[in-house]
């Protein structure tokens, strides 16, 4: 049975269950015999978040270089449309919004125009309808057993996925998800399983930016012609993942006045209270507000233009490091070995604590909820600036 990478206790039980009444589709799954052809028709599932998604480019780049004449069609959140659309070899986009990923609006994203999301049921049903399209190959890099189910509903003729969320038996090829590898790698293995090798040579992943959209960002950024531009998303998205917003405003003030940077912030209309604190701290003429202002190929053209970016661990600090501008992420609780940034000049400020990193984002321990969990407080303001000074003069000295 698979090692299933499930926190709850109670919800590791009822996968545990499904998957034992799953065990004869496994069985039957073992006798049948794999299409040697090359796929001509791929499916892929990456239904979570912005990062997410990015973090999965590199994987979907490695699977069109090893099946240049396939058509590869990409089923993502609704709120990732856009990005996935930009994203090179990918043929089709579909959106399937799952309800146990309802919650407030992804970073950068504006509200509404979504469909209501649906159970594991309704996206069976739903990716059961494209089975006239006669897939060749599936692979889900959710490692979820409701995902796991939608992607059987296909039909393809070969499903390869994880194993470890439940729902093996549903898939030709399981895989365990390595939870102490970094996402990028976990879906790069799976390309590289389902395809049986991996590219002879490196694969580039970048994204597609309109070139309205990067002329649009270069207006926008004229006024700081010379300074040094700095974005900044304050955000953490969720309460566990959030560095106090004060400190966020005291980076972005003394960046203003002993540095002569000149501050971009990013974030979602929901992110406006958070946004407003620093921005009302600094200089009119030293910050410009995107938050709320655009769609995500918008923030992702002006953020490209940017010396650095400061974030959490967030869906912008992917965004950052796709177009190549270095970052600087405050990490608490996420492990930075599943999810940080992989630059030659990206850093990622931390402390050392026994309980650190956790991991807990969705279920945090009680002593950590209602406040900055001590992973985060515990980082000074003065540790920020000095991974942005570094970085900096890195960047300066190249």
């Amino acid at each position: 049975m698979a090692r299933l990478t499930i926190t709850d206790r109670r919800e590791r039980a009822l996968v545990r269950a499904a998957d034992a009444l799953l065990s004869p589709v496994a069985l039957r799954r073992a006798f049948r015999r794999a299409d040697p052809a090359p796929p001509r028709r791929i499916l892929c599932f990456r239904l979570e978040r912005i990062g997410d998604l990015l973090m999965t480019g590199p994987a979907l780049a490695e699977l069109h270089a090893l099946a240049p004449g396939a058509s590869i069609d990409l089923a993502v959140g609704s709120w990732n449309r856009e990005i996935a659309s930009a994203l090179p070899g990918i043929d089709r986009v579909e959106t399937l919004d799952a309800d146990w990923l309802a919650r407030p609006p992804s970073p950068l994203r504006r509200p509404g125009g979504a469909r209501a999301a649906a159970g594991p049921l309704g996206l069976a049903r739903q990716a059961a309808g494209w089975r006239s399209r006669q897939y060749d190959l599936a692979i889900n890099f959710e490692p979820d057993l409701r995902t796991n189910l939608a992607i059987a509903a296909a039909g393809a003729r070969r499903t390869v996925g994880f194993a470890s969320g439940g729902g093996g038996a549903l898939l030709d090829v399981a895989l365990d998800y390595d939870p102490s590898a970094h996402t990028i790698d976990n879906a790069r293995r799976l390309v590289h399983v389902a395809m049986g090798h991996m590219p002879e040579t490196a694969v580039d992943w970048s994204f597609r930016i309109p070139e309205a959209a990067r002329a649009e960002a270069a207006r926008r950024l004229a006024p700081f012609e010379g300074m040094v531009k700095v974005g900044m998303h304050v955000s953490g998205g969720r309460a566990i993942k959030q560095w106090p917003e004060s400190r966020f405003r005291d980076v972005a003030q003394r960046l203003v006045s002993d540095r002569s940077a000149a501050i971009v912030l990013t974030g979602s209309p929901e992110d406006r209270a958070q946004v407003e604190l620093v921005r009302a701290a600094l200089p009119a003429a030293r910050v410009l507000d995107l938050s709320g202002d655009g769609g995500l190929l918008s923030a992702a053209a002006v953020i490209a233009q940017l010396d650095l970016f400061v974030t959490g661990d967030t869906g912008p600090m992917h965004i950052a490091h796709a177009v190549g501008t270095p970052v600087v992420a405050v990490f608490g609780p996420s492990d930075p070995r599943r999810y940080a940034p992989r630059g030659t000049r990206d850093t990622v400020v931390r402390i050392d604590l026994p309980c650190s990193p956790c991991n807990r984002i969705r279920q945090p321990p009680a002593r950590c909820v209602g406040h900055a969990p001590d992973c985060l407080s515990g980082i000074e303001t003065a540790q920020v600036l000095a991974a942005i000074d570094e970085t900096l003069r890195l960047g300066a000295a190249r």
